[in-house]
């Protein structure tokens, strides 16, 4: 009895880690656009497909990035980004080097 209940729980602990992080999602794209709005900024990328995805940045850092134009249209860039949470950025860098 106590095998089946362990098994069982464990099953129930991986189904909801699984689930957890299928919703990070991981893009390499180009810039398309910029709209930065007091502490927040929505930013458009296009990947390698072609597909368009608007991602929202709150990190301060990057926010100056975008404000300083070091981070600008066409630059090729790799974000992850939650899904679940209106695409809230967790990483935002410039693939290119410095």
């Amino acid at each position: 009895m106590k095998k089946m209940v362990s098994v069982a729980l464990m099953a129930a602990f991986l189904s909801i880690s699984t689930l957890a992080s299928a919703a990070d999602v991981k893009i390499v794209g180009t810039i398309e656009k910029v709209v930065v709005e007091g502490a927040a900024a929505t930013v458009t990328l296009k990947d390698n497909a072609g597909k368009k995805v608007d991602v929202l940045v709150k990190d301060q850092v990057t926010l100056e990035k975008l404000k300083d134009k070091r981070i600008v249209v066409g630059d090729e860039v790799r974000v992850k980004y939650n899904d679940a949470s209106k695409n809230e950025t967790k990483l935002f860098r410039k693939t290119a080097g410095c």
